[in-house]
């Protein structure tokens, strides 16, 4: 199998408790997922047929990161025209989905306490993204 042209990288804070950083990743992975479609495998079937959801068909590396290199990540992904998955810290404070989008546009860009995020592009691409972090453990 040729080896994959693009590449999905989440970036967690490495400051936060280990139910959010799980929390955060699965929600920016997700984002990846319904921004890229194309990305979805076939669904998965046992031998005894039972049938489970489809799933990416490829890997995500994921990283942590301090506050400044996500701060930087974020910026470098903008300036490659990378569509972000993000999560902030105002998040962890709301209930659902329009509050998480709400709590996202009372902050300026450059001032959102992002936690995380996710990119996918060329693997070179999102290797410049995410210089700095390094894989979570």
């Amino acid at each position: 199998m040729p080896p994959f042209q693009t590449k999905v990288a989440v970036v967690v804070r490495d400051d936060l408790e280990s139910w959010q950083r799980l929390n955060v990743t699965a929600f920016v992975a997700g984002g990846i997922t319904a921004a890229h479609p194309q990305l979805v495998g076939a669904p998965y079937a046992d031998a005894d047929g039972t049938r489970y959801l489809p799933l990416l068909g490829m890997p995500v590396l994921v990283f942590e990161a301090t506050a400044d290199q996500l701060r930087a990540a974020r910026e470098r992904a903008l300036r490659r025209d990378l569509p972000i998955a993000l999560y902030t810290s105002d998040m962890f404070r709301t209930g659902h989905d329009a509050a998480n989008r709400a709590a996202v546009a009372d902050v300026p860009g450059d001032a959102l306490d992002v936690v995380g995020l996710a990119v996918h592009g060329p693997r070179n691409a999102v290797d410049k993204v995410v210089k700095g972090a390094h894989l979570h453990p």
